[in-house]
């Protein structure tokens, strides 16, 4: 079997003994209490004095609602994504001391999907073993394509570059994101829990990571892409090429990109198997489903990569792990605004669409077009200085 089976594999069935210690989450009475303490603290809010106001929101994310994300976020993971949002924004708000009608909007659009929420946990539907087999099949596929992709670009490209054995170190990476993916689930469980830590601040700063080291990466890729006679010149400097710091930071992504989904990963599968009690067959069965899935498209993407043009391939693959880079770095925004580490300006009316990290906020729109805006500056500078260019160096 291959590194990346014994490396799905060992995630998929490493995820259970976690499960243990974890106890159920009555939805209705925490959206309850979100709701009663939050109308209070709108209503006590003063410009004037607007720390208090802003530590009592704080307090409800991290005290109240990050105890249901993860379970809301498996009965609708795009309400647990807008939630995160207005928390951020409200609490952002607060923060800089905003006029008290403004306040009372972010809450009232806050109310509104926290309504909807508690309408979602009254319905207290009985967990089936079709359904269960559904959400464990989506949960892994969800979470584990944009690292299988990842894993898969990086390894692809060392073949194409004439290092296959040299491979490894990309599997060697992202297996050593397993037992930290498991670590964190513990962690969160037994200890973040009790201790009041912000799982937004991991998921954030872990997001945040990746997206610098998947730009470097695919900006690394593109200007090999544009490196005359490569073929001729790897040939000649294969070695210095896919160094030991080359390698590290290969080796390094495909780490970041299976922890950033992994850890989560664990997580929802905790909330899934309290979610769903005699129904272990089919949580196996969905994640086995999931798993052979992912191993399928893991070959089909190898199979197409090794028979593009040279030149195609690279300009496909340093694109992918270029809008990766974007898609992290938004969703990574809104993590520690959630948090309260980053300030939040919410844009009402602006769409929000997750899988791409697009989210209405100033913050991670700006930090998004600013990355999105690299490229061209690059294009125009070297349009304009095409004499001054330097020459392509390794990372």
């Amino acid at each position: 079997m291959s590194s990346l089976c014994r490396l799905v594999f060992a995630l998929v069935f490493s995820i259970f003994p976690l499960t243990l210690h974890a106890e159920g989450i009555d939805g209705e009475t925490v959206i309850a209490d979100i709701l009663a303490r939050g109308e209070a603290g709108v209503a006590a809010y003063d410009p004037a004095n607007p720390l208090a106001t802003a530590g009592e929101f704080s307090a409800l994310y991290f005290d109240r609602f990050e105890h249901l994300e993860l379970d809301l976020g498996l009965k609708d993971a795009n309400l647990k994504n807008e939630l995160e949002i207005l928390f951020g924004a409200l609490n952002g708000g607060a923060m800089r001391g905003v006029p008290k009608a403004q306040l009372e909007t972010a809450w009232q659009e806050l109310e509104g999907k926290l309504a909807l929420a508690r309408a979602l946990y009254a319905e207290s539907e009985q967990a089936s073993g079709g359904g269960t087999f559904l959400k464990a099949l989506t949960i892994l596929l969800r979470e584990g394509v944009e690292a299988m992709l990842v894993v898969g670009a990086l390894a692809a490209y060392l073949r194409r570059a004439g290092a296959a054995d040299r491979v490894w170190v990309i599997y060697a990476g992202a297996a050593a994101a397993i037992p930290l993916s498991l670590l964190t689930g513990w962690a969160v469980n037994d200890f973040l829990q009790s201790t009041g830590a912000p799982l937004a601040v991991v998921e954030g700063v872990t997001m945040l990571a990746a997206s610098i080291v998947l730009f470097y990466v695919s900006c690394w890729m593109f200007a090999k892409r544009e490196a005359k006679r490569w073929e001729e010149w790897i040939a000649r400097q294969m070695d210095a090429a896919l160094g030991k710091g080359s390698l590290l930071t290969l080796s390094g992504a495909a780490c970041l990109a299976v922890y950033r989904e992994g850890a989560e990963t664990v997580l929802f599968y905790q909330a899934l198997a309290l979610q769903s009690p005699g129904q272990t067959f089919f949580l196996y069965a969905g994640l086995g489903v999931a798993a052979l899935l992912l191993i399928a498209f893991f070959f089909l993407m190898r199979h197409a990569a090794l028979r593009l043009p040279f030149k195609l391939f690279f300009g496909v693959t340093s694109t992918l792990l270029y809008g990766l880079a974007v898609i992290f770095l938004g969703q990574a925004i809104v993590e520690l605004q959630a948090a309260g580490w980053i300030a939040s300006i919410y844009i009402p009316g602006f769409p929000h669409i997750n899988w791409l990290g697009i989210a209405p906020t100033a913050q991670s729109l700006g930090a998004q077009a600013t990355l999105l805006f690299l490229p061209l500056a690059w294009w125009l500078v070297k349009g304009r200085f095409p004499g001054k260019q330097p020459a392509v160096r390794n990372p």
